[in-house]
């Protein structure tokens, strides 16, 4: 996996990352606290939760063009 040029200082100054991660722990708390009240923690919370984290990783990961010049 490659990711685009300076990701590690590109990372935290992104805004769709920061919204990205921002939805992961806005559902992480949501799934504890109904883990927490009823024991079980609903699937579609948790799944929500870890495509906003995917989403965050993947945009700083290097994507090939969509188009091919050759």
């Amino acid at each position: 996996m490659k990711f685009i040029d300076d990701a590690s200082k590109q990372f935290p100054k992104l805004w769709s990352v920061r919204f990205a991660l921002l939805a992961a722990i806005a559902s992480a708390i949501e799934a504890g606290m109904n883990l927490y009240a009823s024991g079980t923690a609903p699937l579609l919370v948790v799944a929500a939760g870890l495509t906003s984290l995917g989403a965050a990783i993947a945009r700083v990961v290097a994507q090939p063009a969509l188009t091919s010049d050759e």
